[in-house]
């Protein structure tokens, strides 16, 4: 199982305990792993070394502070419902530490107020409206990677998505092949990638 270093790195800074961060941890390892969507109390207190009743706090906890929810999931083939566990809550709260610590750090080495204020909330929601549907926790993580490890902007990040929509490819395996060409040519900004673009197809008109 692949866990982001973001997700390690800003798990105390979002006040999770190392408990409730390992619990979350558990929870991906249970689905990816070993394709159980939703381990019981005490499979959790097991691992964990502690008691259900404690396990059942901290879900609780985690569930009300919106980093965890509880799904129902219905089976095509059997109609089977059954419920699973959901930290996209998780993957977002990072993704949005990521984005105001890279606007601090801006900020730390330019000596001067950033212009244009990010709104990481807005950049999913964004892609969702593009999508049409809900991010995967997934796809979530992904665009938290490129805030905070590949340090994309949110303009360059945007600006990619647009391109990917006029090309008719939608889907985060070739934005991340623009994102991963305009690093190369040093394209930061979305006038640069718009230039960066126009070399190959002419302008748009």
């Amino acid at each position: 199982m692949y866990v982001s270093a973001l997700l390690l790195r800003s798990y105390r800074q979002l006040e999770l305990s190392d408990t409730e961060a390992l619990l979350l941890l558990q929870l991906m390892l249970y689905r990816e792993s070993e394709g159980i969507e939703f381990p019981t109390p005490a499979h959790l207190a097991e691992r964990l070394g502690t008691t259900n009743s404690t396990v059942e706090q901290l879900i609780a906890r985690l569930m009300k502070d919106g980093f965890l929810t509880i799904e129902e999931v219905i089976d095509s083939q059997s109609g089977i419902q059954s419920e699973c566990y959901n930290w996209s809550g998780w993957l977002l709260k990072a993704a949005e530490w990521a984005a105001q610590e890279q606007r601090e750090s801006k900020r730390a080495q330019q000596r001067k107020p950033v212009k244009r204020s990010v709104d990481p909330t807005n950049l999913f929601t964004v892609f969702e409206q593009e999508f049409g549907r809900l991010l995967s926790p997934f796809e979530c993580e992904t665009i938290g990677g490129w805030l905070d490890e590949d340090k994309y902007s949110d303009e360059l990040i945007r600006f990619a998505l647009k391109e990917a929509v006029f090309a008719g490819k939608l889907n985060f395996r070739y934005i991340d092949r623009i994102l991963i060409d305009w690093s190369r040519n040093r394209v930061t900004n979305a006038d640069e990638a718009r230039a960066h673009s126009q070399k190959f197809r002419g302008p748009r008109g």
